[in-house]
């Protein structure tokens, strides 16, 4: 039996270089020292919802879990004053 060369395993063939993404080290809040998450920010915390109006995960925006839970108690005072809904 005869073998072909793949391209693929040539040590000269093309492959696809991975791209490295950059962390960030700390989550907005921290890097900009927040203590408090104002529940009358409505444009910080209307980043931090989908537009059905779900908290995201804290992978998804970036947070630490202190400022996650600081995020997420901010996000129900807004909702219980009316500032932001429920759902949508």
């Amino acid at each position: 039996m005869k073998r072909t060369q793949n391209t693929r395993n040539k040590p000269g063939g093309k492959r696809k270089k991975k791209r490295e993404i950059k962390e960030q080290s700390q989550c907005r809040f921290c890097r900009a020292k927040t203590k408090y998450v104002d529940y009358k920010d409505l444009d910080v915390l209307e980043k931090l919802l989908t537009h059905r109006g779900k908290i995201f995960s804290r992978k998804r925006s970036g947070n630490c879990a202190g400022c996650q839970r600081k995020v997420q108690l901010a996000i129900k005072r807004a909702r219980f004053i009316g500032l932001l809904p429920f759902t949508s």
